[in-house]
């Protein structure tokens, strides 16, 4: 694949897909220091790595975190993101003894849930304009 400032290119497609992605901590514990979201951020470009996909912006709060993250069309999203807090909860586990506390009775870090939303390119309403006004033949 070839970079072109925020396009992207594989075989058979140009692309510049953004997501942004927010994870929150099971039963909003305030979890994490500044080490941990070091630590987080570290392990999460390389699972991104490993789905070729390229972590934008990091960072989060005491009970969440927050992703920029860049990926292929060929990457059904859930895909590293189940990955993504799966091994973000185990290696911090491992690596941090003091969290296990927050894991509770579900021996996880992560609420099931989480926010993808699309980010990036023009508003919808200057999109819709823009297909709006297209010369349709006759």
């Amino acid at each position: 694949m070839t970079y072109m400032q925020n396009i992207r290119t594989g075989r058979h497609c140009t692309f510049a897909l953004h997501a942004h992605l927010v994870f929150v901590t099971k039963y909003r514990h305030r979890v994490f220091s500044d080490a941990h979201l070091k630590r987080m951020e570290e392990i999460t470009r390389a699972v991104c790595a490993d789905f070729e996909c390229e972590l934008i912006e990091f960072n989060g709060e005491s009970n969440h975190a927050h992703l920029l993250v860049n990926f292929p069309p060929k990457v059904t999203l859930s895909k590293p993101v189940n990955s993504l807090k799966g091994v973000t909860s185990r290696r911090l586990r491992q690596e941090h003894p003091e969290l296990v506390r927050h894991y509770w009775r579900s021996q996880r870090l992560w609420s099931g849930s989480y926010f993808a939303g699309s980010a990036g390119g023009a508003p919808l309403s200057i999109v819709r304009q823009y297909i709006e006004q297209q010369n349709r033949p006759l």
